[in-house]
């Protein structure tokens, strides 16, 4: 089992490498072009991914240490979005707008028990 495992390892980091740099566009690579890359990785079966994983491919930024503008922010951790939240719930006026809500459902509440009752009264005096 370990005699396969010391051939199946190279290789699975061979491939892996091998479509990695294939997935890289050309002005992520660094020190050779991209051909030359293939070629080490494929030749150097052993060495030339491990050269590839620590050398040759532009790695981003994590998102901790990455500038404050760049990548994905989760929203609770983004002042932006939370700074909206505040000026969506203003206190002093959510009260004065409820009520204004209430009363204009309760208006619209009476005019369409208005309108049943009028359906009825017709049905009633057509049958």
């Amino acid at each position: 089992m370990l005699r396969a495992l010391m051939y199946i390892l190279p290789l699975a980091l061979t491939i892996y490498a091998f479509i990695d740099c294939l997935n890289t566009p050309e002005e992520e690579t660094k020190h050779l072009p991209k051909v030359v890359w293939v070629i080490i990785i494929l030749l150097f079966w052993i060495v030339g991914p491990i050269v590839w994983f620590a050398a040759g491919k532009q790695r981003r930024a994590s998102a901790r240490g990455g500038a404050a503008g760049s990548g994905w922010v989760a929203p609770d951790d983004n002042p932006e979005f939370l700074k909206s939240l505040r000026e969506d719930s203003a206190p002093a006026e959510q009260p004065a707008d409820d009520a204004s809500h209430l009363k204009d459902w309760e208006a619209d509440l009476r005019r369409r028990e208005e309108e049943l009752k009028r359906r009825e009264r017709g049905e009633e005096t057509e049958g």
